[in-house]
Formats: C-alpha cells, sequence, structure tokens
C-alpha cells in the first residue's frame, strides 16, 4: 500500500466517523399497560452525584431502586377546597447547588377537582417558586413569582391581570436554564389579550399564546429577584394557536436557542394548509431580547415537519445538544400525528436540527390498532453512563390507555 493509499483511507475513515449519527438507539424497555416509568420526570437533586427525586419519591443508586418520600414542609395540604398545586420537575441551578421547584397554582375556590385542564385555568393560573438547599428533602419557602417593581398578587408580571389571563409554564420540556450571566430563565407562556381586555384568539384556534422567560436573579436568603424578557410573539396568519411550550438551551457561542411549539388548523385553517412546524427564536443577550420567530429548519436550510406537541433541548454535560421531538415527512394537521418519537442534534452555528444525526425513537407498529401518541417526557442523561433516558408512556390514539416505556439512546464520544 502507498503512503497515498494510506493517506486516502485514514481521510476517508476520518470523514465517515464524522457523517456517522453520534446518537443509536441501545433499548426499548415496555413496562406493561398502565405501568408508570420510576424514572419519570425524574432528576438529579446535586450539580454531582447520583442522588435522584420525583414529585413522590427519591434514589441513592442513579434510579436503580426508589423508596416513597414527600419533602417538608407540606405547603400544600390544607389549601383551601377548589384550590390547586402542581408541582413542575425540579431545576438544580449548577453553580449553587440549590434546587429550583416551578409551581402552577390556581386559586379559584369550590373548582371541580375531577377537571383535569379547567378552562378557568387560562384566566387565573399563575406561577409560585419554592427552593431547597438540601437536594429537595426540605423547601426554605413558597412564594409566589411577582416581577420586581410595582406588581401585585393580581398583576404578578408585566401584560398579566389574574382574572383576565394567566401565565404557567406548558409541559415538562420547559425547563429552566442558568445563563452565563448566572441568570436564570424560566419558559412559560401567556395567553394573549385583546384590546377589550378579554382572551384573543386572532389564529382561529381555540387558544392563543406566546412564549417569554421569566429571568430570576439570585439574592439573599436564596430568594429570588424576577425579571421578564420581552415577548416571543408568534404571526396568527401562519399559526392558529400561537407560540407556547418553549424550551431552552444556550449555544456554545452564548446565544440561547427557543424552540416553541405552534399549530395550524383552527377556523382559519380548516383544511391545515398552513405548514405544520417547530418555530425557534435566538437571544443575543441573555434571554432578554429574542429574534422574530421562524419556523425551524434543518441545519441545512431545508424544511422539516413537526405536529403540535412538545419538545425538549438537552444539553449533554459536554456541552452537546440534541433535540427530542415529534417528525413527520409531510405536513401534519394539529397535533396530529404524534410519531414518530425522534432524537437529533442541534448545530451549534445554524441552530438548526442535524438531518444526519437524527434518529428514529419510536413509531407507529402494527400493534398499535387505534393510533399512538408518543408525547409527554423529560429526558436526561445518565451520570454513570452517558446515555440518554427517556421514561415516558406509550398513548394509544385517544390518550385513554398507555404503557409505561423506557428508552435509552446511547451518544458517541464527539
Amino acid at each position: 500500500m502507498t503512503k497515498y493509499v494510506a493517506l486516502a483511507l485514514c481521510f476517508l475513515s476520518a470523514a465517515s466517523i464524522v457523517a456517522a449519527p453520534p446518537l443509536f438507539l441501545k433499548s426499548k424497555n415496555i413496562l406493561g399497560p398502565e405501568k408508570i416509568p420510576s424514572t419519570e420526570n425524574a432528576v438529579y437533586v446535586h450539580p454531582h452525584g447520583l442522588e435522584m427525586m420525583t414529585s413522590s419519591a427519591r434514589s441513592l443508586d442513579n434510579g436503580k431502586t426508589w423508596r416513597p418520600f414527600r419533602p417538608t414542609p407540606d405547603f400544600d395540604g390544607n389549601l383551601r377546597r377548589g384550590f390547586r398545586r402542581s408541582v413542575y420537575p425540579a431545576f438544580c441551578d449548577p453553580a449553587e447547588d440549590v434546587l429550583l421547584s416551578v409551581v402552577l397554582a390556581l386559586d379559584v375556590p369550590d373548582l371541580d377537582p375531577n377537571i383535569v385542564e379547567p378552562p378557568i385555568g387560562e384566566n387565573e393560573y399563575y406561577l409560585r417558586y419554592r427552593v431547597s438547599t438540601d437536594g429537595g428533602k426540605t423547601y426554605l419557602f413558597d412564594d409566589r413569582i411577582i416581577q420586581d417593581g410595582k406588581f401585585s398578587d393580581r398583576h404578578p408580571i408585566d401584560d398579566v391581570w389574574l382574572g383576565k389571563n394567566g401565565y404557567y409554564l406548558g409541559d415538562v420540556g420547559c425547563i429552566p436554564v442558568r445563563t452565563r450571566e448566572g441568570k436564570i430563565l424560566v419558559p412559560v407562556q401567556v395567553p394573549l389579550l385583546g384590546a377589550d381586555g378579554k382572551l384573543s384568539l386572532p389564529g382561529g384556534g381555540f387558544t392563543y399564546q406566546y412564549s417569554r422567560m421569566l429571568i430570576g436573579e439570585w439574592i439573599d436568603g436564596h430568594k429570588i429577584r424576577w425579571n421578564v424578557s420581552k415577548k416571543i410573539l408568534g404571526d396568527p396568519d401562519r399559526t392558529s394557536r400561537g407560540l407556547f411550550e418553549p424550551t431552552l438551551a444556550q449555544l456554545p457561542g452564548g446565544r440561547v436557542l427557543c424552540i416553541m411549539r405552534g399549530s395550524n388548523g383552527g377556523n382559519r385553517d380548516t383544511n391545515c394548509k398552513w405548514p405544520a412546524g417547530k418555530w425557534a427564536s435566538l437571544s443575543s443577550d441573555g434571554g432578554r431580547t429574542w429574534s422574530t420567530p421562524r419556523l425551524w429548519t434543518y441545519s441545512d436550510g431545508t424544511s422539516l415537519f413537526s405536529p403540535s406537541s412538545m419538545s425538549q433541548l438537552l444539553t449533554l454535560a459536554d456541552g452537546r445538544i440534541f433535540w427530542i421531538g415529534n417528525l413527520t415527512e409531510t405536513n401534519g394537521c394539529a397535533n396530529n400525528p404524534r410519531y414518530p418519537l425522534v432524537m437529533g442534534q442541534v448545530d451549534p452555528d445554524t441552530a438548526g436540527l442535524i438531518k444526519t444525526s437524527t434518529i428514529v425513537i419510536d413509531t407507529l407498529g402494527p400493534d398499535d390498532k387505534t393510533g399512538l401518541n408518543l408525547s409527554h417526557w423529560l429526558a436526561y442523561q445518565d451520570r454513570e453512563t452517558g446515555d440518554i433516558h427517556i421514561p415516558m408512556r406509550r398513548w394509544n390514539g385517544d390518550y385513554t390507555k398507555f404503557q409505561g416505556v423506557e428508552y435509552t439512546v446511547a451518544v458517541a464520544q464527539p
């Protein structure tokens, strides 16, 4: 073999390594009907170590075994009838080693507890926060999130007046992030008010929301001083329900990427002719202001299709960013179809999805007689193996039955 042939083979080998997808599905563990994965919505409770928690259990051995656990004090044990509290998965600040728990709150007396998503929530939802310095065993306080300045319980942040419109996190993919400046960004969604002070539906859907960030700064007593970003507003001629369920990641160059759910369909797009996809916006100032949102694309600029469903940006320990969500080959209609479930790497320069990196995790199979919904999860990177774990529920077409499932995705070294 001449040195030139050897050199050519070396280049070919290197190119093949670069082009090879960084991901492959390592396992798909079906738990059975109505079996909830023990690691569903699990988070690590410290910047280092293997201790984890969910809303009702703790694990000391990286999620292998669990024991029931409830933090103290019990802030929610004596609520007035009709009041609600729902604690989102906790966020561990990697620099402060404290846990931030954001709480969805609804204070409507005598509201029927059996209504899963009460319509009045669009008018009355608000957020509280709790902080723990011992890994979620105890919490120091339970406070309303109120913007710094002349704001109040009923006017908690700019352009939100409880009774008219509320504000809240979307799905569990709406994970807070810490910026390089040390600020905490909490991605939220807000129902749009019209000029008449009532909820506005300019896109023709049954709701219309915009995204923005709560911007938190640590102060004395482990409290947080809160402000808000500028709004990320959708075009009602292109998305029927606005832009909502934002998920965040800070790119290596410092910009913050926000991917949001939009929708087609509704009474202004009855045949679902509008593009069905995710929407992207970028911030170059730590989340304070955001670029005009655009339909998210692959990194080469080509279009991608995605139904109106949640997604998650996941930043690995080595800084690489991956996106998990639903992609379809053709234009979907409103929420459907919510399969296949895919995962791919985000290009740090273009902020697009690298097509060659994207793999299918799961999709509709011959046994899915009544349809399939692959949505609602919180993925995390295993600190022992480096693998990505996606515990979730594999729902049927109308969300009446599910099978618990745990996907494990191996990630190649960069």
